[in-house]
């Protein structure tokens, strides 16, 4: 793994955040991107070049403009030699997902809901399209996208949520059967309700909470380096025949 190159949308906090730490103890430059909090993203690459002895290097991006990854991935030619891992992480919550969150009824496709298709769906679409350019180039490599359990059990006001991430699951089947031939890997990390700030956006996030440690055969909540274990192994020689899949990190919870 060392001195290859990660490229993550949304690595600030959460899971994004610790994905590029544990990419980064193993040796990989990691190129992230940020909403709008630059300072903080520009510590976070100066820590993990600090700490890891690698380059590291944050970019601003708009996931509601997909056509801006062209342009983020022509400025990751400049910094960078080759690309060889994209995981599609970063999503939106807040006002951008007012008429997106919320119970069936309430649901309004051209505003919120609409919003996260985009920063789902075509964000794994854009972001994917132009990491597989790269990877081409370098003999392969390996796509990851972040989705979530709950497109496969109910979770209050999670329908426009649940439905993307279906639909994102799908999309990287088919990424995956059509880049197979160029030795390129594409998966999919679905999480149980994992303890991070969009989850603690949740007006029911205590409830969400209490009933994931109840439903856990492991009787906790997940955590974000929970998360970036999976996307670590998927990326690893030791996932070499894994692709089209959706790997379930939700410490049992489906099941029961």
């Amino acid at each position: 793994m060392k001195g290859k190159t990660l490229v993550l949308t949304g690595g600030t906090r959460g899971i994004g955040k610790a994905t590029i730490y544990k990419f980064a103890k193993h040796g990989v430059n990691v190129a992230f991107t940020y909403n709008s909090n630059k300072e903080l993203a520009e510590d976070i690459a100066k820590d993990l070049e600090d700490k890891f002895d690698i380059k590291a290097k944050a970019y601003p991006l708009n996931i509601l403009e997909p056509d801006e990854f062209k342009s983020l991935f022509e400025q990751i030619d400049k910094d960078f030699d080759r690309v060889d891992f994209f995981v599609n992480n970063a999503m939106i919550y807040g006002r951008s997902v007012v008429g997106g969150y919320g119970k069936f009824m309430k649901l309004r496709p051209k505003k919120g809901l609409l919003n996260i298709y985009i920063a789902t769906v075509g964000a794994f679409v854009a972001g994917a399209q132009e990491a597989a350019k790269r990877m081409q180039k370098v003999g392969g490599g390996s796509i990851i996208t972040i989705s979530s359990t709950g497109n496969r059990i109910y979770i209050e006001n999670y329908a426009g949520h649940g439905t993307n991430k279906a639909a994102v699951e799908a999309m990287m089947r088919y990424a995956a059967t059509e880049l197979g031939e160029y030795n390129i890997r594409v998966n999919a990390v679905s999480g149980g309700p994992i303890e991070t700030d969009a989850l603690r956006a949740f007006t029911n996030y205590e409830e969400v909470k209490a009933e994931t440690i109840k439903r856990s055969a492991l009787n906790r909540m997940g955590t974000p380096e929970d998360i970036a274990g999976a996307v670590y192994f998927l990326c690893t020689d030791d996932a070499s025949w894994i692709t089209g899949h959706t790997l379930i990190v939700d410490g049992g919870t489906t099941f029961r």
